[in-house]
């Protein structure tokens, strides 16, 4: 890390941290560690302002077409399983889209997809946590992370504050044969007591109600930012920091469902949002990132928008290409609703969604494959899965970025 580019001293500070390589014996370094986020909002230039307020006229755009849904709740695992894959991808784990939406949970042998499952399970509990009324703790970020690394080799390490330093990234043109705390872009907080307040500093802000003087987009970005800053554990802390977007923007109560997807956005910007990060600790450019962040609310919030309308008039298409059939069943369309909020299904999540026998399960599903609305994923005699190729392609499109 280069300490030199540390340039404003009311950011943070950076501290004395040591170890010992087999190569080099012992070094001894530099982490930063973030200044306890303010109660004001930073000074921001009326351009940046001019973005907020686009961000939270998009948030409100999205959220008035998830209350005309008759069950917003439909959309939001296709929705969830979509930001899972964007985000694992930023932090370097990535699975097919197509993959990560028609994948059912005997299918996480992959690494990948055990991450991905963990994600949506993460987030789900996260969600039930806000639902509830319940504030934001220490145990609960501890309990999402270990959620988030369940069944991967940093399991045993997870779900408590990390123990060890890290480093973050590595700076371009440095020699291969320097070790990684030399080499690295950014060292976040040592492990430790300064870990252990920075965090609880945090949630204690997150909780407190910053309305009358930090617009909550704003406020979201601050928090985002301390949390990556501190980067308080061994793994994880990039996807669970783009959820505590999602998680902050429903206890300020700019989104009532949480059908944003924040990390597609991010993912093809990556290199701007891990330099305007950057920035803050650095030159205290609160700035730049906050206008960074909020165009992204803004545009992921539009684009969340457009899928949402696409997913209600494919929903509505289906339907009608039933009606258009010499099919009559009410099941049949129950089943596209379960089609379009659940990415594949077996005929038993079919046959529990529509009330009826297995049999009676079994059939509609293989008229609505004769009518081409349902294809079958695979050709497995075991658990077979089915799905709508227009739903799925809804979610598969780049177009979106």
């Amino acid at each position: 890390m280069q300490t030199e580019l540390f340039t404003n001293a009311a950011m943070g500070s950076l501290v004395d941290i040591s170890g010992f390589d087999p190569e080099i014996g012992n070094w001894h370094h530099k982490a930063f560690l973030p200044a306890p986020l303010p109660e004001d909002s930073p000074l921001l230039s009326q351009q940046t302002n001019l973005v907020i307020g686009n961000a939270r006229a998009a948030l409100a755009s999205l959220d008035s077409i998830a209350r005309q849904l008759p069950n917003p709740g439909l959309l939001r695992m296709p929705t969830l399983r979509r930001e899972a894959q964007s985000t694992s991808a930023l932090e370097g784990t990535y699975a097919p889209l197509s993959e990560v939406l028609t994948a059912g949970e005997e299918d996480t042998f992959s690494p990948e997809l055990i991450e991905i499952f963990n994600y949506v399970d993460m987030a789900n509990q996260g969600f039930a946590w806000v639902h509830k009324g319940a504030p934001v703790t220490v145990t609960l970020l501890e309990d999402l992370q270990g959620a988030l690394m369940h069944g991967t080799s940093l399991a045993p390490e997870s779900g408590r504050l990390r123990d060890r330093p890290v480093v973050i990234g590595r700076r371009s043109g440095v020699d291969a044969e320097t070790i990684p705390v030399y080499a690295s872009r950014f060292v976040p907080a040592p492990p430790g007591d300064q870990l252990k307040t920075g965090v609880s500093d945090l949630v204690s802000w997150m909780r407190m109600d910053h309305s009358d003087k930090i617009d909550p987009v704003v406020s979201a970005a601050m928090s985002h930012y301390q949390f990556e800053a501190l980067h308080p554990f061994r793994d994880g802390n990039g996807r669970l920091g783009r959820f505590l977007i999602v998680l902050h923007l429903l206890k300020t109560g700019l989104l009532d469902e949480p059908t944003l997807t924040v990390s597609p956005w991010f993912e093809a910007r990556r290199t701007d949002y891990y330099d305007a990060l950057f920035d803050v600790s650095a030159t205290g450019d609160w700035d730049s990132y906050i206008a960074f962040f909020a165009k992204g609310i803004r545009e992921a919030a539009e684009s969340t928008k457009r899928q949402m309308l696409a997913l209600m008039a494919v929903q509505e298409n289906l339907k009608e290409r039933i009606r258009e059939s010499n099919l009559r069943s009410d099941t049949a369309h129950t089943l596209v609703d379960l089609a379009v909020g659940s990415p594949s299904f077996t005929v038993p999540q079919a046959q529990r969604e529509l009330g009826v026998s297995y049999n009676a399960a079994n059939r509609v599903v293989r008229q609505l494959v004769e009518l081409d609305i349902l294809r079958e994923r695979g050709r497995k005699t075991y658990k077979r899965r089915f799905y709508a190729p227009d739903v799925l392609q809804v979610f598969v499109s780049r177009s979106e970025l």
